[in-house]
């Protein structure tokens, strides 16, 4: 069992282990980012897009969580469609913002 709830037994030994890097990270703000998302999307990642998310995932925590928040832009090469799903899991949908 990892993170919030999701049990890795039903994933691939890949998936597993890109599960437990996404809950594992250095800090604590990045297991729930990257945890999370993890947890809910890791079964629905494509291999194409689980080499960019392993690719992503090797980038500092300081630098991911910069350009999730916005207070920094996203390199091209990792502004990418799965970054942008990161991103898109965690906006408040029009009208929530406080």
């Amino acid at each position: 069992m990892t993170g919030i709830g999701r049990t890795s037994s039903d994933l691939d030994p890949r998936r597993r282990k890109v599960l437990f890097r996404s809950w594992h990270r250095g800090t604590r703000e990045m297991d729930l980012v990257l945890g999370r998302f993890a947890d809910a999307e890791i079964d629905r990642l494509s291999d194409e897009e689980l080499t960019i998310y392993e690719a992503l995932i090797d980038a500092p925590d300081r630098e991911i969580f910069s350009w999730i928040t916005g207070t920094e832009a996203t390199p091209a090469e990792y502004d990418t469609p799965v970054f942008r799903r990161i991103r898109d899991f965690y906006a408040l949908p029009e009208g929530d913002a406080q």
